[in-house]
């Protein structure tokens, strides 16, 4: 699990490692849903799904975990949504606690999706989307508009701050033909947030992009969003820069790898960005670009050993 703080300061969303009461907290966990965690139960393997007690417990203590930390937002991914006894604990149990939960299924009926929740405490839901990619990864995204609560902040101000929350998880790249369609649901993604903005918000507003991006800071996603003016919180409460990919992992992934690949990522509305599409075509020839590279490499190394 991610977990940062928020500082609401002006018109900027930035990541702060300082407590602040001013300051809010966002956290994203990719909770690997039971219908995909592989166990070997009296000798047999099996999913989790299968045996209640197993994911029954486990979830519970996600969900004591959650409320321990108390963040402001919670972005799940792997939700099991398909089972309506896990469902209605969450529901339960974070609806009790504060706060006010979003969840949206994968498309096709793939079982698990998201949920996104906030703490009334601190947020009014303006508005909500959903975004269905419509692709061969069955992939979503949720988007909530939400108002930071003036009572919290402490302030007098009488322009409201809004802020956009977006929670998604990507394809994982089990090969490197999936990358250009990783590359293609992060720009569905800006293109929804961008046309929701146009029709809703006479100005741009700070963005919280959180989730399983399945990739990490070498990758081309992260290249692409960074092009449009993210930063990733971790980075900058930790004044790491986009070489450190290798000080810090999120999880170990169904392959056995440590990766860091979950990600909270800030906007600054005032900050100056490229055109969505001028760099959706550099993220495209980079990547074709390196793949080129990447072949003709391999090509060599095979005609160097004098395979044909």
């Amino acid at each position: 699990m991610v977990k940062k703080r928020v500082s609401r300061v002006g018109s900027y969303a930035i990541s702060s490692a300082i407590a602040d009461p001013n300051c809010f907290s966002c956290s994203t966990f990719n909770i690997l849903a039971p219908i995909y965690k592989r166990l070997i139960h009296e000798d047999h393997a099996c999913r989790e799904s299968e045996i209640r007690a197993y994911w029954l417990n486990r979830n519970e203590g996600i969900l004591d975990l959650l409320l321990c930390e108390k963040s402001s937002i919670i972005c799940l991914q792997e939700f099991w949504v398909g089972n309506e006894e896990l469902v209605n604990m969450y529901d339960t149990r974070l609806g009790d606690a504060g706060y006010i939960n979003f969840k949206l299924a994968r498309t096709n009926n793939r079982g698990d999706g998201l949920l996104t929740a906030v703490h009334k405490d601190y947020f009014r839901v303006i508005d909500h989307r959903e975004f269905l990619f419509n692709d061969f990864g069955d992939r979503v995204a949720q988007l909530l508009h939400v108002e930071v609560i003036a009572a919290f902040t402490g302030t007098q101000c009488r322009n409201s701050q809004e802020i956009l929350i977006v929670n998604t998880h990507l394809l994982f790249p089990h090969d490197s033909s999936m990358c250009l369609e990783r590359l293609r649901q992060v720009y569905k993604i800006l293109q929804s947030v961008e046309a929701y903005q146009k029709e809703n918000s006479p100005s741009p507003l700070p963005i919280i992009l959180c989730g399983d991006w399945n990739g990490s800071k070498r990758g081309h996603v992260y290249k692409f969003l960074r092009s449009q003016g993210f930063v990733s919180s971790y980075d900058t409460a930790h004044q790491y820069t986009d070489a450190d990919a290798h000080k810090w992992v999120s999880h170990r992934n169904h392959r056995g790898n440590i990766c860091g690949v979950d990600f909270i990522w800030l906007l600054n509305p005032n900050k100056s960005r490229k055109v969505l599409k001028t760099s959706w075509r550099d993220a495209v020839f980079g990547l074709l670009k390196y793949q080129y590279i990447y072949m003709m490499r391999a090509s060599s190394s095979l005609s160097d050993a004098g395979c044909h």
